[in-house]
């Protein structure tokens, strides 16, 4: 490997439009393609796609977007800014986070990093025609996170016509480029799923960016520890995986990168809780030692008048905290980590 390759990754946000706009874009992106990122927010993405791969990009685009997917890579490739290094072959992840599409663009490598990567991901698409050894199959492995049902916004075909008779997706080989339209308006919003981007070099995992409110609100997450929004019974299970996507997220030099996905179940807090509290929760009393004395009292014969017992205090009831069951994928990058939730099924 060549001493001067970018083995870096960047976060990157892009909207609904056939455009493909950027709308967030981390640091990285400079070490990678030469840009800054105030230089590409509000652009079209696909500007930076190579012409011979344009088509399939924008209709990759379209249909990752109507599919409502989630943890799918491509290996495409993309311009730098500087001409001298003409277009860097790139893996691109790409998740629908309800009206965004949310991912990471990371420099395509060979070697174990590329196979654990693609062996995480629900789906690999090569464009690159030079990047076809970075395919990679599994066998009959079931998707940790299917894709959410999706109202058809398309008018119900006439009966008796061919679209409406049944379609066997094994039937014929699907075919991007030809299933998408190159022009289109900008598409609805897909199923509730919310992104979050954490610090990655912090022991809280501190909340950089929450794409929508959808299940927490943003204005209660920015720059808290994720963990205060984790129930307190998931928090030592939910720190442990992120130590290991951390481990995942290093290139072969032990620099911070990309490393695949993974994917998890637990709870979340709606409002948050103050994690830093790790003391561990108390056992309600019992109060047996009273109730065992009224026994006593009852077995002996006394009448109960004689030894008056106080009144019981009414206890109120503690308000529940709101709480909601989680999918979760997390990824690592070299700018922070990624968690994509879900309201689990």
């Amino acid at each position: 490997m060549d001493s001067n390759t970018p083995c870096v990754s960047f976060i990157g946000i892009v909207d609904f439009t056939e455009d493909a706009k950027w709308l967030y874009c981390s640091e990285s992106v400079n070490d990678l393609l030469g840009f800054e990122p105030q230089e590409l927010i509000g652009k079209p993405s696909l500007d930076l796609v190579h012409p011979d791969e344009f088509p399939q990009v924008r209709a990759i685009h379209y249909t990752t977007i109507k599919q409502d997917q989630a943890a799918v890579l491509v290996y495409m490739r993309m311009r730098h800014k500087d001409p001298t290094k003409g277009y860097i072959l790139c893996a691109i992840s790409r998740t629908v986070c309800q009206n965004v599409l949310v991912g990471s663009v990371s420099f395509a490598s060979p070697g174990p990093k590329a196979m654990h990567n693609a062996s995480t991901a629900q789906e690999v698409t090569i464009i690159t025609p030079t990047a076809k050894d970075f395919e990679f199959r599994r066998w009959n492995d079931p998707n940790p996170m299917p894709p959410c049902p999706v109202p058809d916004l398309a008018p119900p075909s006439p009966p008796g016509s061919a679209s409406a008779s049944p379609k066997s997706s094994r039937s014929t080989k699907y075919d991007p480029v030809h299933a998408a339209p190159m022009r289109f308006a900008p598409l609805p919003e897909q199923s509730v799923r919310t992104a979050l981007i954490l610090d990655r070099f912090s022991m809280n995992c501190n909340i950089l960016y929450c794409s929508n409110d959808s299940m927490i609100s943003t204005t209660k997450v920015m720059g808290r520890s994720f963990f205060d929004f984790v129930i307190k019974k998931d928090e030592d299970r939910v720190r442990s995986w992120i130590d290991v996507i951390k481990g995942w997220g290093v290139n072969e030099r032990g620099q911070p990168s990309d490393g695949g996905f993974g994917f998890g179940k637990f709870g979340i807090l709606v409002a948050g809780r103050n994690s830093s509290d790790r003391s561990p929760e108390r056992a309600p009393a019992r109060h047996r030692h009273t109730h065992g004395n009224n026994r006593d009292t009852h077995s002996r014969g006394h009448n109960p008048t004689s030894s008056p017992t106080r009144p019981r205090a009414r206890v109120r009831a503690e308000p529940q905290e709101q709480s909601l069951v989680v999918d979760a994928i997390f990824s690592a990058h070299s700018d922070g980590l990624m968690v994509i939730l879900r309201p689990s099924s």
